[in-house]
């Protein structure tokens, strides 16, 4: 049996530690960090890339693991991004159009049920489709200025926050679609071909600098999302109002 890696920092005095689960290459661990959290990643894949300290190993298990030590009471806070490829709605659309499906696996449900145990405050992020997730918070590139539109739900455990207005877009998303070109002020920051943004256009469109990973670029959300969730929460446990 493999043991994950584990690498971990302790609470500063002035920074609460973080726990980004499926963490990948770290869009959301920066956003966390620019927020004033500590993070501390996981993933069940190398992160060379991940730009802070980092667990290797299974998310679900290092998760229950740390219930299971007490460790997890060093933690704050838990950030979780689940696969999502059964649900999200480019994948629900593929494969009903080509008749696939079935393939890919959903760790929401288990995923919220370990958090629940924990007994900490969470954020689980889906993309916008058909994931078994509470719209909370519904975040996109262009309440940010950015060059994605990368819609993004949050469900939020043990603490609430003001839903922000969704703003109107500026205009398409450049590319290929059904057999149409449209310009636009945002790229494609998913798969390739079709007129897809190059690795470049996507570290710019989202912010992202540290990984010219494609794969990496095209799972992360912009680290902008979680600046604003993590100062989200940070405001409201200040203010006292996060759930016990």
């Amino acid at each position: 049996m493999t043991h994950p890696t584990h690498t971990r920092r302790d609470h500063t005095a002035d920074r609460p530690l973080l726990l980004d689960l499926f963490c990948c290459a770290g869009g959301a661990g920066r956003g966390y960090d620019r927020a004033g959290f500590a993070v501390t990643g996981v993933d069940n894949r190398p992160r060379p890339n991940y730009p802070f300290p980092f667990i290797h190993g299974d998310a679900l298990t290092v998760l229950a693991e740390l219930i299971a030590s007490g460790e997890i009471r060093r933690y704050t806070a838990v950030h979780a991004s689940p696969p999502c490829q059964k649900r999200c709605a480019l994948t629900v659309g593929t494969n009903k159009s080509r008749g696939w499906g079935g393939k890919h696996v959903d760790l929401v449900a288990p995923t919220r049920e370990l958090l629940d145990a924990s007994g900490l405050p969470y954020v689980i992020e889906q993309p916008d489709g058909k994931a078994d997730v509470r719209k909370d918070i519904t975040l996109c590139g262009e309440m940010f200025g950015l060059g994605v539109l990368r819609h993004r739900n949050f469900e939020l455990g043990g603490w609430n926050t003001t839903k922000p207005k969704h703003v109107r877009h500026r205009g398409y998303v450049r590319g290929w679609r059904h057999g149409e070109y449209r310009d636009g002020p945002y790229v494609a920051a998913y798969g390739a071909g079709g007129g897809k943004a190059t690795v470049p256009e996507m570290q710019q469109a989202m912010g992202i600098d540290w990984t010219d990973v494609r794969e990496e670029l095209t799972e992360a959300i912009p680290p902008a999302y979680s600046d604003w969730l993590g100062r989200a929460f940070l405001a409201r446990t200040t203010s006292g109002a996060v759930a016990a």
